[in-house]
């Protein structure tokens, strides 16, 4: 499958409508952000209250929800006048402004990563917003606004399991991120450019052709090893089990967002769904091809979609399957095992490619 046209969304929409002026080229970049930006909301929102039960239930022997709505659907709207029509609390010493700004920061911090994926064709539509030539460093720096938010949580709270809440959230965060990028800089070194469309474009190569099949060059294929390492320090970064401690529920009642309710718990809800898929869409870019996939160029957006809710059922197996990891085992594991593995990766493709080119 070929890369997709230069030709971006929100240039497609300005050639269509004719806007040639700066205004309307605003334009057009607003309403595209707003298309894509919907988008994602949409799988979070039935990510997070729909899709997270059943599929855990699906792993555990379980029904979950079934009574509102055919297969039990209608929990979605029901679940968000649910909680939107909850009471928002605001324990005395708060620190504001900072306790409002942390729930917004969470989710558009991951939304503002979807700026520089390519998310493939629909039709002859390319779902892109932007594509910088340093566009990998952008996603990542964009996604560790994350943190920030997190600690800004924690601190504003006044109260000190919310404090401890946000600084075992930061210490997982840079015990991870750091392994995170170092494995995704080894992607780098194969392609040969920070562009996200030039990632994916030196993906569709043919690999290896066997019986007449041809294997496409997914660097998930040419380097299994760094696959894995970026794959488990995903996991930390968005704080999946096994690797669940910024929130962990049974231990510290929610940690950094003990204190927040109604719209306000919503907001960290939702990024912390934005998050997986984010991570899903890194994972698809870096190491599965992007939006490549059998077939015409035209339907490259459902591949993108198939590899971003395949990435989130495995998130959902693993909170069914694994159990969670100590602070102590955590940090260990990062500094200790992923930092050392994830240069020892860096070092080898760097020489394997030096010596090819």
């Amino acid at each position: 499958m070929g890369t997709a046209p230069a030709q971006l969304f929100p240039e497609f929409i300005v050639d269509t409508l004719g806007l040639d002026s700066v205004i309307g080229e605003v334009a057009a970049s607003l309403v595209a952000a707003f298309v894509v930006g919907n988008i994602i909301l949409a799988f979070t929102g039935v990510a997070g209250p729909w899709a997270k039960r059943k599929i855990t239930a699906a792993f555990t022997d379980r029904i979950a929800v079934d009574r509102i709505g055919p297969y039990g659907l209608l929990i979605i709207p029901a679940a968000a006048v649910q909680l939107l029509a909850k009471e928002l609390i605001i324990p005395e010493g708060v620190d504001r402004p900072s306790w409002d700004i942390a729930p917004i920061l969470l989710p558009a911090s991951a939304l503002l990563g979807f700026s520089v994926i390519p998310m493939g064709q629909l039709g002859p539509i390319n779902l892109q917003l932007a594509d910088p030539e340093v566009g990998f460093a952008l996603v990542f720096a964009f996604a560790s606004i994350a943190s920030v938010s997190l600690v800004m949580a924690g601190y504003a709270s006044n109260n000190k399991y919310s404090l401890l809440g946000g600084l075992r959230a930061v210490a997982q965060n840079l015990a991870y991120e750091i392994p995170l990028i170092v494995t995704a800089m080894s992607v780098v070194i194969f392609a040969g450019t920070l562009q996200m469309s030039g990632i994916v474009g030196a993906q569709t190569e043919t690999l290896v052709t066997i019986a007449g099949v041809s294997i496409p060059s997914w660097y998930a294929l040419v380097n299994p090893f760094a696959f894995v390492l970026f794959l488990t320090a995903n996991m930390a970064e968005i704080g999946r089990n096994p690797f669940d401690i910024p929130e962990a529920p049974t231990e510290i009642v929610g940690g950094y967002q003990t204190e927040y309710s109604s719209a306000y718990f919503v907001l960290f809800y939702l990024g912390e769904f934005v998050h997986i898929f984010l991570g899903g869409a890194i994972l698809a870019v870096t190491f599965l091809g992007g939006a490549s996939g059998p077939g015409p160029e035209s339907i490259g957006f459902i591949w993108f979609v198939v590899k971003i809710w395949g990435f989130f059922l495995f998130t959902q197996w693993a909170r069914a399957a694994l159990p969670r990891v100590r602070i102590d085992q955590l940090i260990e594991i990062g500094w200790k095992g992923m930092l050392v593995l994830s240069f020892a990766n860096l070092v080898l493709t760097a020489v394997i490619v030096g010596v090819i080119a």
